[in-house]
């Protein structure tokens, strides 16, 4: 009598990237030439498809089609929010088993951490045989042990080059600039903004993280010096920025689904311009945009390191998971010393990535509104190279 086919299942969850699919291509590419794997399946919209019994065939796409989806951002597998409660992850577990899958493949972020531990939690209260290997991804790079994670140096390139741009658009026509930027706890996203500086005089000129408490004086009198010494001012800010007691400088009473006050809309860019309006004058021209879900999966400023490293982080996740033994937990980037860029992989405990966050260190910071020449040296590999601009000589010409 045949034995059964063994399978594994890939899903995606949370907020998507620009690179995710090229973790979801790893994956399969990877399950596709490993011992001991038969069959490879996807899931729609992640722990939910799962109970919805919402399961593809990916064995048999063609490797042409993989690699146009490993070009295309947002999850091709749909994603998922959901938490499941311990019913819950008894049942897709279960569902899992009838099913013949042994290693479970859960790209995301934290939250998907702690969906993945409790899922194989689940699996070991029943013994079932199941491995589970959460491959990372974050535009917020907030996800803890790891150097970076993959989805971050596509959305950072991107904060850099919208950055140059606006920052020829004010000096254009001068006045004051606030881009509020993803990152409610975790100022990486916004922190990359300081790769737009060309100059002492480029923009932007303020940067606020939530790692330094946000004081309102502090803000009026800086963007007004800064208006006094160049006649214009951009900031970049975090929408997560807050007062020394930890509450929200955004306006908004909005809720997210997790009860957490909604931040991606105009209410905080809106709320400081009034604010800077009221200090500097009604007359100063300033301006505020929030980049909201544009910073995730802008399909032109794709970083090149960061589409392979997420390719290798789900082809690391196979090998790891069909190694001796069999192994669970989740991949992580280590940077290696030396004075090229080098990473290398390694399996982490998910206990260690589940629910954490790993803020900026203070190194990375300069005082109350920037961040320090490490913090751009760090980053550089994970974003390229950049353009560089010109600027016109202004030779002048005697009055006629």
């Amino acid at each position: 009598m045949a034995s059964s086919p063994i399978r594994a299942v890939i899903g995606q969850a949370g907020g998507p990237t620009a690179v995710i699919n090229q973790s979801l291509v790893g994956v399969v590419q990877g399950c596709l030439e490993a011992k001991g794997i038969d069959q490879v399946f996807g899931v729609l919209h992640g722990v939910q498809g799962i109970l919805d019994d919402q399961l593809i065939d990916l064995t048999d796409e063609e490797p042409a089609t993989l690699e146009r989806v490993a070009l295309t951002p947002g999850a091709a597998l749909r994603s998922v929010r959901l938490r499941p409660d311990e019913e819950q992850a008894a049942r897709v577990v279960r569902a899992l088993d009838r099913h013949g899958v042994r290693y479970l493949f859960y790209i995301g972020g934290n939250d998907t951490a702690e969906t993945a531990l409790l899922l194989l939690q689940a699996a070991r209260e029943r013994k079932q045989e199941l491995q589970v290997v959460h491959v990372p991804k974050t535009v917020d790079n907030d996800l803890a042990v790891t150097d970076h994670s993959p989805g971050y140096g596509s959305a950072a390139r991107f904060v850099a080059l919208a950055h140059m741009g606006d920052e020829q658009d004010n000096r254009s026509l001068l006045g004051v600039k606030v881009n509020v930027i993803m990152g409610r706890h975790a100022g990486w996203l916004t922190a990359s903004a300081g790769l737009a500086r060309e100059s002492g005089e480029s923009g932007p000129h303020l940067i606020y993280v939530p790692e330094r408490d946000f004081v309102m004086d502090e803000f009026l009198s800086s963007v007004s010096d800064c208006m006094e010494r160049h006649g214009r001012c951009v900031v970049a800010l975090s929408e997560g920025i807050h007062d020394a007691q930890g509450a929200l400088i955004s306006e908004s009473r909005e809720l997210d689904n997790h009860g957490n006050v909604q931040l991606s809309g105009g209410g905080l860019g809106e709320h400081l311009i009034a604010q800077l309006r009221g200090a500097l004058g009604a007359g100063i021209r300033a301006r505020a945009d929030t980049f909201g879900y544009l910073q995730r999966t802008f399909p032109g400023a794709i970083s090149e390191v960061d589409a392979r490293e997420a390719r290798e982080v789900g082809r690391a996740a196979v090998e790891f998971a069909v190694a001796q033994g069999g192994v669970s937990g989740s991949v992580v980037i280590q940077r290696e010393k030396g004075r090229e860029y080098r990473v290398r992989y390694e399996l982490a405990a998910l206990e260690d990535l589940a629910q954490k966050t790993q803020v900026m260190p203070k190194r990375f910071l300069d005082g109350p509104h920037d961040v320090s020449p490490k913090f751009l040296e760090w980053l550089r590999p994970l974003v390229g190279d950049l353009p560089r601009f010109g600027t016109l000589g202004h030779y002048p010409i005697p009055p006629a």
